[in-house]
């Protein structure tokens, strides 16, 4: 077994105690209020630290880290929370992990395929747009879309296109933060996620072919997917900023339409026409 596939087996069989040590790593005793003395061997707070300042018992953190316990009250995960610093979303993240917040139900057989009338709809939006499964899998997307990126299209994989493809990097000013966005967005159901042999294989593909997304892996940021401006640096018509917006596909498991919009009448907007009346010309 690789490494890569060895972290996920880690990580599938221990996810509580994975991503209680990956977040303890990131708050300095500083910013847990304790004094630096001296050097330190490991990054972050150490876990009798963690345990005290979350006022319990050292033998029962270590418990839950090593995944000897998955069954932490209300009260010790709001209190580990509060020493590690989690946001509201990454306190929900925890207590899924734990079982205390409902799991979704089981996935069904994968290849769905999106509705007849959704993908009329596709076709007929002015936008670019996709369809997207779980595993960000391109299932459907108008020509628009590919006029925006030939990348985006059916069959393509957005997770390989962007870590893999040095093609990609250039479209996306804000690299950094788009990578860091979409990989927190994976984070936000890998509890679940995780599960599934397609997502499996490429996070773990991922992580040996990836250093970025090793690193993003590695730092357990989640965020739920929701609706973001987006920069991107077109060959043709240049830089513009446009809306990203994803609608989930009714009747269907996992399946979300994706748009990108600009604001009306603006600089954006006309550059978007622009790549329309290239696609016209095209045709």
């Amino acid at each position: 077994m690789s490494a890569s596939y060895a972290d996920i087996a880690r990580e599938r069989a221990n996810a509580l105690g994975t991503y209680l040590q990956a977040r303890r790593a990131r708050v300095s005793p500083q910013q847990a209020g304790l004094p630096a003395r001296g050097r330190r061997r490991v990054p972050g707070l150490r876990r009798e630290e963690v345990a005290m300042l979350a006022n319990i018992s050292l033998d029962y953190y270590l418990r839950l880290e090593r995944g000897r316990d998955r069954n932490p009250s209300q009260e010790v995960l709001e209190s580990i929370a509060r020493v590690l610093l989690l946001d509201e979303e990454h306190l929900a993240h925890l207590r899924s992990l734990t079982g205390q917040e409902p799991r979704s139900r089981p996935r069904p057989p994968r290849n769905e395929a999106p509705p007849a009338g959704t993908l009329s709809l596709l076709e007929a939006l002015p936008q670019p747009a996709f369809i997207e499964d779980r595993s960000f899998d391109i299932v459907a997307s108008n020509a628009k879309a590919r006029a925006l990126s030939p990348r985006l299209a059916e069959g393509r994989n957005q997770l390989e296109d962007i870590f893999l493809d040095p093609h990609e990097v250039p479209l996306y000013p804000d690299w950094d933060v788009v990578t860091g966005c979409l990989v927190a967005g994976v984070r936000q159901a890998a509890a679940h996620a995780l599960d599934e042999p397609r997502l499996g294989e490429l996070i773990a593909e991922l992580i040996r072919k990836s250093p970025r997304f090793r690193e993003l892996w590695g730092q357990h940021d989640v965020r739920s997917q929701r609706g973001a401006a987006l920069r991107i640096d077109h060959p043709q018509v240049g830089e513009m900023t446009l809306h990203r917006e994803r609608l989930a596909v009714t009747g269907t498991e996992g399946l979300t339409l994706v748009v990108l919009h600009a604001d009306p009448s603006s600089d954006d907007a006309d550059k978007l026409a622009r790549l329309d009346s290239a696609l016209v010309r095209t045709a």
